[in-house]
């Protein structure tokens, strides 16, 4: 099967572009919207239950998304191995991307499963323990199609085939929303499962959309050319060992970002039940936003990648610059509008008119400020990231995102929010330096890894 390029000019390039990135960020929209409106379900149950539940999601997303960056090691090797058309070498990281997926997400699932005695050495509540547990206990048994939608949706990006994503996404999310509703508040005869309700629904949505998605590939007219799911049953050592090479250090990249994010809301917690679900209405509203620039860096990944496999650098350097310049545009667009109307943000989630929330909506706008300046370099560090690991340059961007996220980012955060008493709003201001930085330093690698043609 041969691989069909346009010619490498701006036009063409953000059409290209484009083409893979409004499926796949629409996607991550969907997807994420899943979280938006657990988190506003969480809110009409309670503070409790909004504080609680929204740290139990963000630890199986930190886990999650770890595990998944190790598994997302295959997208920029099938972008290559499409560039240069090598059909065979496609199905046989795909094979083995599966089979990593069924590994990961057993270690993954006995640390979630055990995730209660650290957040009690974390300082949280006893309640807020009780109500997260009983979210993660079941959510560990949605791990394992989690990671392997991730893996075939990598695959199928670098195959340039990215729009089924979006429509079973966006399939499984409608399926999620109502799930949530039906079971989380016991409708049309179903029990009030409350948090156990909001968790079932989300694994029916994570088994459902990995199972659309084996059966897109298995019937697609270009894609089932390439036999993924023959001879399935042998593992090569050496592939899954090339796949983690890059993916590792994309996990780990994850894992420093996502856990800065985790630390700082565990943080809050010890700040008191309103400051944290103060956090959690700018952190989820934050998360939706940045779904966008996600999916903009898997596209980064696939247009650089492929670019990469036609040993075309000159190419791959536009791909990127295209891709980081219409992330600015569109996170911009969303600082505005979330500078413009703050309050209304933070409606969505609690009742402002409510004399019970009033401290709640008083903790969260300056949070929401300082989340809305930064989102334009949050924006510029994911897509140039996407970039680099196009290029199959992961190990680097993982050594600098520590002392960008952690060296920085954590340190001061915790200066500002405890010795120098500014609480909830010190924590936002330190992880939103510790992201300037990250921005800062990847696009220092990735012009330094595209100077010159080769």
């Amino acid at each position: 099967m041969t691989a069909i390029f346009i010619s490498s000019n701006i036009k063409k390039e953000i059409q290209e572009f484009l083409k893979l990135a409004i499926p796949l960020a629409s996607a991550q929209v969907a997807q994420s919207a899943t979280g938006f409106v657990d988190t506003i379900m969480m809110g009409r149950l309670g503070q409790e239950t909004l504080a609680a539940g929204g740290l139990a999601s963000l630890t199986f997303i930190a886990l999650l998304h770890s595990a998944g960056g190790v598994v997302m090691g295959v997208s920029p090797l099938v972008a290559a191995a499409y560039g240069a058309n090598n059909k065979t070498r496609i199905e046989q990281l795909a094979r083995q991307g599966l089979w990593l997926s069924l590994l990961l997400s057993i270690p993954t699932a006995i640390a979630m499963a055990h995730f209660d005695t650290w957040m009690r050495q974390l300082g949280q509540t006893e309640t807020t323990v009780t109500l997260a547990n009983t979210y993660l206990d079941i959510m560990l048994w949605g791990l394992f199609p989690a990671l392997g939608f991730a893996m075939l949706r990598g695959v199928v990006s670098g195959l340039s085939q990215a729009r089924p994503i979006m429509a079973i996404v966006i399939a499984g999310t409608l399926f999620n929303i109502t799930g949530n509703y039906v079971l989380g508040f016991g409708k049309f005869g179903f029990p009030r499962l409350e948090m156990a309700g909001l968790a079932l629904a989300s694994i029916l949505s994570l088994w459902g959309m990995f199972l659309a998605l084996v059966i897109y590939i298995l019937k697609h007219e270009q894609l089932k050319e390439y036999r993924i799911f023959k001879e399935l049953h042998r593992i090569r050592p050496r592939i899954m060992a090339e796949i983690v090479r890059i993916g590792l250090p994309m996990g780990i990249s994850v894992a420093l970002e996502i856990g800065l994010f985790t630390i700082v809301t565990y943080l809050m917690g010890t700040l008191g039940t309103d400051v944290l679900a103060a956090h959690q209405i700018v952190f989820q509203t934050m998360m939706v936003i940045f779904m966008v620039p996600l999916g903009m860096s898997f596209a980064m990944t696939a247009r650089v990648g492929q670019w990469v496999g036609q040993q075309n650098l000159k190419a791959a350097k536009q791909a990127g610059i295209v891709g980081i310049a219409i992330a600015i545009i569109f996170m911009t667009i969303m600082s505005i509008a979330l500078l413009i109307f703050p309050q209304q943000v933070v409606g969505l989630y609690l009742d402002i008119n409510n004399p019970d929330n009033a401290n709640v909506l008083t903790l969260a706008l300056p949070m929401l400020t300082i989340a809305a300046i930064i989102q334009v370099l949050d924006g510029v560090q994911k897509t140039t990231m996407g970039a680099l690991y196009g290029l199959q340059d992961t190990r680097v961007p993982m050594l600098l995102s520590f002392p960008a996220f952690w060296g920085v980012g954590l340190t001061s955060g915790y200066i500002l929010g405890f010795p120098l008493g500014l609480s909830g709003v010190g924590l936002w201001i330190g992880q939103s330096i510790g992201v300037a930085i990250a921005a800062g330093v990847f696009i220092w690698r990735f012009q330094r890894l595209t100077i010159g043609d080769r």
